[in-house]
């Protein structure tokens, strides 16, 4: 296992990251299991299969001209056959109308499942902080 493994990992990772930045659904359905159950920055409160994930990946598409994911900090923690990373992750870009972003940064943790020799994202959380007294998510912090 060790470094072979995790380096796999972490390809899958990049495999997000260029899938976005090109929005190719295509080269994302390759990394999410078929039954990948997700929690996302935007409602519902969860998405169940691969095809509700790749919904929410079109749905951003259609808002970005020219988009940009971007993963800091990976740790990676392996098992036999699961494994998990936690990062920072942000979404920017520049918007239909013209408007460059520099997105918010979130909180992410992919949960993996080695099926048929490959590594497949099973799980996903994404969250930003929430302030308790205001009941307000806090989007502005940097890692």
């Amino acid at each position: 296992m060790g470094n072979h493994e995790e380096d796999a990992i972490r390809r899958r990772i990049d495999a997000i990251v260029q899938a976005i930045g090109s929005k190719d659904l295509e080269g994302l359905k390759q990394v999410y299991a078929v039954d990948v159950v997700s929690y996302d920055i935007d409602p519902p409160l969860q998405r169940v299969g691969i095809e509700a994930k790749l919904r929410n990946w079109a749905n951003v598409f259609t808002v970005f001209d020219r988009v940009t994911y971007e993963v800091r900090d990976l740790a990676v923690v392996l098992s036999d056959d699961l494994a998990f990373g936690y990062a920072f992750a942000r979404l920017s870009g520049t918007l239909k109308n013209g408007t460059a972003t520099n997105g918010m940064w979130v909180r992410v943790t992919y949960c993996f499942c080695k099926t048929d020799g490959a590594w497949l994202i099973t799980h996903d959380h994404v969250s930003v902080p929430l302030d308790v007294r205001s009941g307000n998510g806090v989007v502005d912090l940097e890692p």
